[in-house]
Parts: C-alpha cells; structure tokens; sequence
C-alpha cells in the first residue's frame, strides 16, 4: 500500500528565502533517495509562517529505506545542516497518509 508523508512546517517568515533554497535543492536528493516527491510549497497569502511538502513511497518500507539512504547522502545531510545552522524551520510535523481506494 502506497503512503504519502504530509510534511508541515513551521518557518520564520523573515527567512522564507532560505526555507525556499531548502526546499528547492529537495528536488534532486528525495527521488535519488527512492522518494517520489510530489512538492513543496510556501505560503503566499495569508499566513506567513507556514510550508508543506508532501512525499510520496510505495509502502512504510520504501519509506524506511529512503530515511536510511537519506543518512548516507551528502548532500541530503548537508541540507538538514543548512536548516539547522539557518534556523528557519521552527518546528516540523509529519503525517502518513494512505490513498482511499
């Protein structure tokens, strides 16, 4: 069963830049990783201070074996380090969602 991992941000609005440049270099490290990945996106009106992603795997297994690949890539650790020494993601929460078929 497929599953797509529902990815909500919290950012500081004054570094949306910076989330923005996160997200993009995303783009090439999730599929390299086995991760399909359907986007990213920033706020635009309204709040200011919220991004979602979503990913989407073909079973909770692929997804193990993207977050153990993920460990071992060194552009995919040197994003999380931007986002940690940048502080602009203030806090981060996941959901696993299944199709309804």
């Amino acid at each position: 069963m497929a599953i797509t991992v529902f990815i909500r941000y919290q950012i500081d609005p004054f570094k949306r830049d910076a989330f923005e440049a996160y997200a993009r270099r995303w783009r090439a490290i999730i599929p390299r990783c086995g991760g399909d990945l359907v986007g990213y996106w920033m706020p635009h009106e309204g709040t200011n201070n919220i991004a979602r992603a979503l990913i989407t795997f073909g079973s909770l297994g692929a997804y193990e074996a993207y977050r153990a690949r993920l460990r071992d890539d060194v552009e995919g650790m040197a994003n999380f380090r931007s986002a940690e020494e940048g502080r602009f993601i203030l806090a981060e929460e996941r959901t696993f969602l299944r199709p309804v078929v």
